[in-house]
């Protein structure tokens, strides 16, 4: 979805809409957003196919998606050491005394 520079979203009244349909449709199948508005209230969106499709696209959730992984790789095969890898991340210190 195409977004202007300044972050706003093309906006059109219905009645130029109206008047420049063909144009708004070219501009929403090639990726541009265009808010359609009624006495300045937005009202509909205009996008194109591939946009919606992409909005509407049954998505896998985490836990199928982590299960798929981990039936699909081979993770012993990978040997990767999780020490090596995290080793360094948390910060073996103790911190400071909590006052209670």
């Amino acid at each position: 979805m195409s977004i202007m520079k300044d972050g706003s979203i093309r906006e059109h009244s219905i009645a130029d809409a109206r008047r420049n349909l063909p144009t708004l449709i070219r501009e929403a199948e090639g990726g541009m957003a265009l808010q359609l508005t009624r006495r300045g209230r937005p009202v509909a969106m205009l996008i194109g196919c591939r946009q919606f499709d992409r909005l509407t696209a049954k998505r896998t959730g985490f836990a199928a998606a982590y299960r798929n992984f981990r039936q699909t790789t081979d993770l012993p095969g990978l040997a990767i050491n999780p020490d090596e890898v995290f080793g360094d991340i948390r910060d073996a210190t103790p911190g400071r005394d909590p006052q209670l």
